[in-house]
């Protein structure tokens, strides 16, 4: 018989105390909120020192992210850490560059990349009253309401994921499409 296990996220204020000393842990929202007492939201945030290369993280690391190297992965239940690449404090990224249709080539010679490190990102349920890292306005938002926008604010816009602003409208048909009468939930291709 096949068992399916799910991931046990820990029940915590922060990803910290997620490591270290979680409430309990749960696969679902309902089951964390249960253990917590109170509403809980789900999080992922790095946590720990910042690591030059990735062989170097995954040795500090060993019993909690997979490793490939070694073929060695935590249990399936415990998977709710992983390492990620991130640019590193200080670090400018590159500045856009002009096209210059110059010996054959469109575009120069790509800067010099920016330093990375490699941190340890931690899933677990954010205890709903804890803590919360700042919660950044869509950057279209920011950018039309033209007022100045301060250096933490900028950071916590460029690490959010993008969200629609509204939800997305039915697919139009095209210009050389149509609907034939007998059957109007199909789109052909007119000639």
């Amino acid at each position: 018989m096949l068992t399916m296990t799910a991931i046990l996220y820990p029940v915590a204020t922060n990803a910290e105390q997620a490591l270290s000393r979680p409430l309990g842990r749960a696969a679902r929202e309902s089951d964390a909120r249960r253990r917590a007492g109170e509403p809980v939201v789900f999080a992922t945030d790095p946590v720990g020192p910042a690591f030059a290369t990735r062989e170097a993280a995954l040795d500090a690391y060993k019993s909690r992210v997979e490793d490939e190297r070694t073929g060695a992965t935590p249990e399936a239940e415990d998977r709710y850490c992983r390492l990620i690449e991130q640019v590193a404090e200080g670090t400018r990224a590159p500045r856009p560059v002009e096209p210059t249709y110059a010996d054959g080539h469109r575009w120069p010679a790509p800067a010099k990349a920016p330093r990375t490190v490699w941190r340890l990102a931690v899933s677990y349920w954010r205890i709903g009253t804890a803590d919360r890292p700042l919660e950044a306005p869509q950057a279209r938002v920011a950018r039309k309401s033209g007022e100045a926008l301060d250096a933490e604010t900028l950071r916590a816009i460029t690490r959010t994921p993008m969200r629609p602003t509204k939800p997305q409208q039915p697919l139009d048909i095209g210009l050389f499409e149509v609907r034939p009468p007998e059957a109007p939930h199909i789109v052909m291709p007119d000639e």
